[in-house]
């Protein structure tokens, strides 16, 4: 499972011009699911996504995690992250997972999210999403599990 972090201001995703999640400074996190992903897979991750220290301490220096300033995460599916694009000009998606596994392990990510983290927002699986961001930083790193 891949977790391509943004450390954000603020971000929101909308679907057909509804907004249907937003948070302020956290993190906006697109997701990818793999063929070979699992719960194992979604749980680390999600131990990355709330302890990976990103954010500043009072000296400037990136100490902090998520769980520290108790900011928003706003997870968002994005199966192109699965793409395999070390050969010629158009990727391959042989391995990333079928959309019923990458759902499941989505939702499950999104439900174990909820339940450790008190703000948690995401976009809609398989839709056609807008995703706005001002990315801080800016801070992007791509977290594998």
């Amino acid at each position: 499972m891949k977790g391509l972090i943004q450390r954000v201001r603020h971000a929101r995703v909308e679907v057909a011009g509804e907004i249907v999640g937003a948070i302020d400074q956290g993190l906006l996190v697109l997701v990818g699911v793999e063929k070979h992903d699992d719960h194992a897979s979604a749980d680390k991750l999600l131990h990355k996504l709330l302890n990976y220290r990103v954010f500043s301490d009072a000296d400037g220096k990136m100490n902090l995690s998520l769980t520290d300033i108790q900011g928003g995460l706003l997870l968002v599916s994005q199966f192109t992250l699965a793409a395999d694009t070390q050969k010629g000009l158009r990727p391959s998606f042989s391995s990333a997972a079928p959309p019923a596994q990458g759902e499941a392990l989505y939702d499950y990510l999104r439900e174990q999210a909820q339940a450790r983290h008190p703000q948690v927002a995401c976009g809609r699986f398989g839709a056609d999403m807008q995703v706005h961001l001002l990315n801080d930083g800016p801070v992007t790193f791509l977290l594998e599990s």
